[in-house]
């Protein structure tokens, strides 16, 4: 009988054996790539199951092979293994499909309907029905969702990038889809040590022995001479290693494998690590709409932007799924006819639009007068670039204006507090270079880290205004980085430096708090970061040498070699869920790798560098999609996820060989440094439009004769050119001509209209009506209107699906007038979130079926809004003045924030500042820390007093464009406030004897605020002093019949790309749709700047004023 310890050893040897066979194959597979037989390599990666060769797969794929692409996915899995295989071979049957039909090959697309295709119609038997029409018609584009699919070559390349989402996210290809790094030939090395070893265990071994096979063990024959040393060179096995530079084999014989170090993991060291999934795909609806031409290149990785479901390995496999799923937020560019299977999960919205949006165009050339040497934007104020140079100096600029606010050259604030060794340095070397400049992440503060010993901290106050906060002796010699960080909530400045040190400085007294040793070269670059409220920080060295160090006194974690073993720096991609270093040897090879945090190794290295870097090159990552690098005279772009070099651009010429690189927070604007001192600010489309809103502001400061304080004028609120007459009158819109109004077609009569939202395409309207019930107008694309847009020319079809169904919320069960109604739209307009005093439903936008139902009340849902980087997570407000994060992917309320005294009413996510502003009934303003979910600070809206104390009402909110100012709506005022210090900025207060406001929200631009009344009347303001421009009076809109009943607006939403075009829901059930007259353009003209009103009150005329009332002050 065999002992529990023998029993135990015995299964570890077999363990053992079995992991050695597997590398066996990985050897194996490597000679026969060596020897170019093709394949037979793939029928062995097949057969063994062991490595996916994405790289074959896609050549298949592009070929049109499908038999030879299912039969390899054959060997890795099966159609009803998961979720994840089920998509994978119905995307590849349904594109053998309409290539058939696309041939006209009607014989051949019946075959694969009834043998490849009928599999799935247990699934979705609606699915198969429609796919079995497409033989029915002459082209299958006909149908609404293939209406753009286009050839066969471009067809296969967007079902590939699907495809290869699928398989990364797939839990059965997980670690088979890297080979495992190894040296050239390693199957015939370890076979020449073994035949090294056999000659020496030779009784005779000769000088130069015969070695002509390998089926039996070598044997030298009789004695020819005195023993030889091992043979060296051997021309069928290539060089063999000297005799005793191997270790001795052990007891299982040539295939045991050798002790080595394995290294920790670089998550593993902290406490509780944030375990790092899979990517995040669609593997949920399997549809007829393939991913439109647009959206396939986009696909994005990070951050997850749409409903997630875990696999059964996934880190919440202990927690209750629910059997739901939304499709692709981008992968499909057309509605599609979902299919769900449970436990779905999805994939990501998008981050950046395509190659095309990379920042590449010249926007903006300004010249420093030293070499840059380091630059960052303005977390908030995106147009603002700080520069630091190789003689000290410190420039800021307004790219914008192209004007240099602040110029400051290198100086000591106080040289009596400086230590010995700098001030002797100093007088030997009086030239000092910045080496780091960077904002804190609220742009209050920025830090220089220079190449003498000192790091100094200035506050920044806006415009010209910046002031000496801190200077620290920090280093011995150089501080090569300098970086901020919020241990234990308290900001703190690093530093690293020469004398191989870390230090943490309190922000805010300059104050030590500690110091981290252990490096043994100086330390080059800093990197901090935290996980699961797990704070840390990175460190490379310049011998090479990774660390990580947590706020304490317990040393380094981790100990990792960098490629290129020298000047390293690290950055986590925007989301914080992926690590990226890039470094260059003393040789000038460059690298930019992936992290495994999980495993401690590199996931991937990217291509393209030119062999020898002039210098060390510098990198930056933006939008979780795009990392970039100066590198050979140009910026180089890779896709995350693609080794494969995506673009390259020179900058219209004159950039330095390794040219520094910094991107703005938004990725819309890129900073370059160039040869002879200059700045080149790349920008994209996004990049050039907030650019041009500085030109603007910069003609109507010169007409004005007020360039001096230009700079001063914010982006977000800026001034409209005012090229009218001085005397300002203000556009009163009181007939039917004076402007374009169409009330919508109604098939279905409803009482009220509660809430209200063009959908993002533009080419929709979806209203929520008081009982409940969803309407949904479409324009359709047609000779009067080309784009398929909303009009207010044409009028849309109000749409249903043709099964007849509504989309109805689970209402209160006591009085569902009285319930509160709200709901949020995915951003591929596939997807209806939404609530009327019941449960909170998930609708379909093309079937209009409900796929799923949660959160019954109480509490019940006031207000929805999805996290901008993670559709997973919404914002729920309560009636019960709470707040509930919640993950829809595991079905769990992640965290309750209290802060409210009433319902909450108002929601809105900062996607710069990373922060959730809520608005409650009790008028309440409350900003939350979306990392934490902290509350930062709050304010109670000023309300007058003068006006009766009614029901509580609504407060909303809404951010504008810039992220960073939000507007505030509330019966009996307008107030855009700023953010990080919740101060009101602008206000518009009602009269007291005036219509109360039911309604407001931006313009798609933010220059304008649509505001509806009580009275019927719409008002439309400037935002940038929220003056009255244009009144849109009831006559011009509701007929005779209710001009005088109690009929109105209640709420009211503004187009997503015509800055003009709003509509309105009003109380008797209809829908209003507002554009001005053609030969106008806009509604009306921005009234002259007054003093006083750049902030604070601005006028409040009498909302039912006749145009001859005047402003009143």
């Amino acid at each position: 009988m065999v002992s529990g310890s023998c029993t135990s050893e015995l299964k570890k040897s077999e363990r053992n054996m079995s992991s050695l066979s597997r590398e066996l194959v990985f050897l194996i597979l490597q000679f026969l790539d060596e020897e170019k037989f093709k394949e037979t390599v793939h029928k062995l990666e097949q057969e063994s199951g062991f490595f996916f060769n994405m790289k074959y797969f896609e050549d298949e794929v592009h070929n049109g092979n499908w038999d030879e692409v299912e039969k390899y996915l054959s060997g890795f899995t099966k159609v009803d293994d998961n979720r994840y295989s089920m998509k994978i071979f119905f995307e590849i049957r349904k594109q053998k499909y309409l290539e058939a039909l696309d041939k006209h090959d009607r014989p051949k697309a019946v075959e694969i309907l009834v043998k490849d295709l009928k599999v799935f119609s247990t699934f979705n038997e609606e699915l198969f029905k429609e796919i079995t029409q497409l033989l029915t018609l002459e082209n299958f584009r006909e149908n609404e969702q293939l209406s753009k699919y286009g050839d066969t070559k471009s067809a296969r390349s967007i079902m590939l990038v699907e495809l290869k989402k699928l398989i990364e996210a797939n839990p059965l290809f997980r670690d088979k889809l890297q080979f495992p790094t190894l040296r050239n030939s390693r199957l015939r090395t370890l076979i020449n040590q073994s035949l090294n070893w056999q000659h020496q265990l030779c009784k005779n071994p000769r000088p130069n022995p015969d070695i002509k096979t390998l089926f039996v063990d070598h044997s030298c024959g009789p004695p020819n001479g005195a023993r030889a040393p091992s043979p060296v060179n051997n021309p069928l096995l290539g060089g063999i290693p000297k005799a005793g530079g191997f270790p001795p084999l052990g007891a299982h014989g040539p295939f045991q494998p050798t002790a080595s170090p394995v290294p920790t993991p670089l998550a593993g060291w902290m406490s509780s690590p944030s375990s790092v999934p899979h990517p995040a795909v669609s593997a949920g609806p399997i549809a007829l709409g393939g991913p439109s031409i647009s959206a396939a290149l986009k696909h994005p990785r990070t951050p997850p932007t749409a409903l997630d479901y875990p696999s059964a390995d996934s880190e919440h496999v202990s927690k209750r799924t629910r059997p739901m799923g939304i499709s692709d937020e981008v992968s499909l560019g057309v509605n599609m006819l979902p299919m769900s299977f449970p436990g779905q999960a999805h994939g990501h919205s998008p981050a950046f639009k395509a190659p095309d949006d990379l920042p590449k165009t010249v926007a903006r050339t300004l010249t420093q007068g030293s070499s840059p040497m380091s630059m960052d934007f303005h977390p908030i104020k995106q147009t603002l670039l700080l520069v630091g140079t190789n003689v000290g100096d410190i420039g800021l600029w307004e790219v914008g204006s192209r004007e240099r606010l602040v110029q400051k050259t290198f100086k000591v604030w106080d040289i009596s507090k400086c230590s010995m060794p700098l001030q002797a340095a100093l007088v030997k070397e009086p030239v000092v270079s910045v080496n780091r400049v960077i904002w804190s992440p609220d742009g209050s503060l920025f830090g220089v880290a220079y190449s003498r010993h000192i790091v100094q901290l200035y506050s920044y106050h806006g415009g010209e205004d910046m002031r000496q906060h801190l200077e620290i002796d920090a280093h011995v010699g150089g501080v090569n980085d300098i970086s901020f960080s919020t241990p234990n909530k308290q900001l703190c400045v690093i530093t690293c430096g020469d004398d191989k040190t870390i230090k943490v400085w309190d922000a805010a007294t300059g104050v030590k708090r500690h110091t981290f040793e252990g490096h043994e070269a100086p330390v080059y670059s800093i990197c901090p970061h935290y996980k699961e409220n797990i704070q840390f920080i990175f460190s490379t060295a310049l011998d090479g040498k990774i660390k990580a160090w947590l706020y304490d006194n317990m040393g380094s974690r981790v100990d990792y070699d960098a490629p290129g073993r020298w000047c390293t720096t690290m950055a986590y991609s925007a989301d914080g869920t992926r690590l990226f270093s890039c470094g260059t040897s003393k040789d000038g090879e460059s690298y930019i790798v992936e992290w495994n945090e999980s495993e401690g190794a590199v996931k991937r290295t990217y291509q393209g560098f030119h062999k020898r870097s002039l210098g060390v090159v510098q990198f930056d990552t933006t939008k979780n999609r795009y990392l970039a690098a100066g590198d050979d005279f140009s910026i180089k772009f890779w896709d995350m996820d693609n080794v494969q070099l995506l673009t390259a651009i020179d900058g219209d010429g004159g950039l330095q060989a390794s040219p520094r690189i910094r991107f703005n927070k938004e990725g819309s604007l890129l900073a370059v440094s160039g040869n002879e001192n200059v700045i080149k600010v790349m920008a994209n489309s996004d990049g050039l439009r907030l650019l041009h809103t500085f030109e603007n502001v910069s003609s109507e400061s010169s007409k004005n004769g007020d360039s001096r304080n230009m700079v001063d004028v914010k982006p977000v609120i800026t001034e409209e050119p005012n090229d009218k007459s001085k005397i300002w009158k203000l556009t009163e819109v009181s007939e039917p001509s004076q402007c374009r109004s169409l009330r919508l077609p109604e098939n279905l009569r409803v009482a009220k209209i509660s809430r209200l939202i063009f959908t993002n395409s533009g080419n929709a309207i979806l209203a929520l009506a008081s009982n409940a019930i969803h309407l949904l107008w479409k324009w359709q694309r047609n000779d009067r209107n080309a784009t398929g847009k909303a009009t207010a020319s044409l009028p849309p079809q109000q749409w249903q699906p043709a099964s007849g169904i509504l989309m109805t919320n689970d209402a209160a069960e006591n009085n569902p007038e009285e319930a509160v109604p709200c709901f949020a739209l995915s951003k591929n307009d596939s997807y209806v979130m939404s609530a009327s005093g019941g449960k909170i439903s998930l609708f379909n936008m093309m079937t209009f079926k409900t796929m799923a139902t949660f959160m019954p009340p109480p509490p019940a849902a006031t207000f929805l809004a999805f996290h901008p980087q993670d559709n997973n997570i919404i914002a729920i407000g309560m009636d019960d003045s709470t707040i509930q994060i919640y993950n829809v992917r595991v079905d769990e309320v992640k965290s309750k924030l209290k802060g409210h005294s009433k319902r909450i009413t108002g929601l809105a996510f900062s996607n710069v500042l990373n922060v959730l502003v809520s608005s409650g009934a009790d008028a309440q303003l409350c900003v939350w820390n979306t990392d934490g979910w902290e509350k930062q600070r709050s304010k109670v809206l000023p309300l007058p007093q003068g006006r009766p104390n009614t029901a509580p009402s609504d407060t909303r909110v809404q951010f504008h464009q810039d992220q960073a100012h939000f507007l505030v709506v509330h019966e009996t005022q307008l107030a855009i406030y700023e953010t990080t210090k919740l101060e009101c900025m602008k206000q518009w207060p009602v009269r007291e004897s005036s219509a109360p406001i039911t309604h407001a929200t931006f313009s798609c631009d933010s220059q304008l605020v649509y505001a509806s009344f009580m009275d019927a009347t719409i008002c439309v303001f400037s935002s940038a002093n929220l003056r009255l421009r244009c009144r849109v009076n009831p006559s011009a809109y509701l007929p005779a019949s209710l001009s005088n009943s109690n009929v109105h607006p209640l709420v009211i939403a503004a187009h997503p790309q015509e800055p003009n075009m709003f509509a309105v829901g009003l109380s008797d059930g209809g829908v209003h749709i507002f554009e001005p007259v053609e030969s106008e353009g806009k509604w009306g003209v921005a009234p002259p700047a007054e003093n006083g009103s750049a902030s604070g009150a601005a006028a409040a005329p009498s909302v039912g004023a006749s145009a001859s009332d005047q402003p009143q002050r």
